[in-house]
């Protein structure tokens, strides 16, 4: 095709880009941290951005610390028998981990 979209795929006779090379993605950490920091007080400004409530900030916390505690256990190859077969741990009504009855 002229425009040099669709076609094959082969990318014969057309100067292709690896998706990493474009784009927000190849700039430095600083430019990009530059631009979403603009993008952040804009929307600020605007009224239009998330603010976090202490319940929403903990539930993240606590979901953030679940997955990497499991990355580790799982690449260190501690996950053996006897472990919840779950991604996560089974959730009370209010968000709290399940605790077993003594």
């Amino acid at each position: 095709m002229a425009d040099g979209f669709g076609g094959n795929g082969t990318g014969a006779g057309r100067n292709t880009v690896a998706k990493e090379d474009r784009g927000f993605a190849s700039m430095d950490r600083g430019k990009q941290r530059e631009i979403a920091s603009k993008g952040g007080k804009a929307a600020h400004q605007k009224g239009t951005a998330h603010e976090w409530t202490s319940e929403e900030a903990r539930n993240a916390g606590r979901k953030g610390g679940i997955a990497s505690h499991r990355r580790r256990r799982e690449q260190s190859g501690a996950a053996g028998a006897g472990e919840q077969s779950s991604d996560m741990p089974s959730m009370t009504s209010d968000g709290q981990p399940n605790r077993p009855v003594e």
